[in-house]
């Protein structure tokens, strides 16, 4: 299997420690784990130029230098794992910019196929509260990309982690481990996706978003009876 640790801060703190907790419960020998730390792997904000919804991801300013590498890191990986602590109720600036730049990857525009045999677990740390919004930041995303099933775990830390809050931390990372399918071939979309992958389905065949967009659809065959999980 193959693990992405993507980290919304280059400060290798509570949060992070909870994420390195979680992989090494969760790796086995022959796993491969590869780390990205934001914003040194991606220090650009994504312009709202939206010349990748409306012409080629490839198009992206940021592509050669940056977005190449990172999308072929993230389409490599078995299992995505995001981590982030609490900033203002919600991800660091550096992972919101790092999801921007993926916004035509949303199934109303171009799902890459892979997502929808792909897990993710996403882990934030917060002194006191906004661990629920910071999540649903990144899940939102990884939803409307297709990624097949999506863990999440949470939790106030205050200054850091101290021995009562380790117990609970292991406790609760154990159990997310366990939750993770090693047999990636057994994997499939949780009911949510695919109803969101019906209903945009739905939409291309009756106007589409984009020209781009609706032949996309067409040359994988979604707008038929293929699908990206089977």
């Amino acid at each position: 299997m193959n693990i992405l640790m993507i980290n919304g801060t280059m400060r290798k703190g509570s949060t992070y420690a909870i994420g390195k907790m979680f992989i090494e419960k969760t790796a086995s020998e022959g796993d491969t784990v590869k780390e990205l730390f934001l914003p040194k792997d991606m220090p650009e904000f994504c312009r709202g130029c939206a010349v990748c919804i409306r012409q080629d991801e490839k198009k992206c300013p940021d592509y050669l230098i940056y977005m190449r590498r990172l999308t072929e890191m993230i389409d490599e990986a078995d299992l995505l794992v995001f981590t982030t602590p609490v900033l203002v109720y919600h991800v660091t600036g550096q992972l919101k910019a790092f999801l921007d730049h993926y916004g035509y990857r949303w199934m109303v525009h171009r799902p890459e196929a892979s997502m929808f045999r792909k897990q993710a677990v996403c882990i934030t740390t917060a002194a006191g509260s906004g661990t629920r919004k910071t999540l649903r930041d990144m899940t939102d995303s990884l939803r409307y990309w297709g990624v097949a099933r999506i863990y999440t775990y949470g939790i106030a830390v205050g200054g850091g982690i101290d021995d009562s809050s380790r117990e609970k931390i292991e406790t609760a990372v154990n159990n997310l481990a366990l939750k993770i399918e090693h047999d990636t071939s057994k994997v499939t979309p949780s009911l949510r996706v695919k109803a969101l992958f019906h209903i945009m389905r739905i939409m291309q065949k009756k106007t589409g978003t984009t020209e781009v967009d609706k032949k996309y659809w067409e040359e994988k065959g979604w707008l038929g009876r293929e699908r990206p999980w089977r």
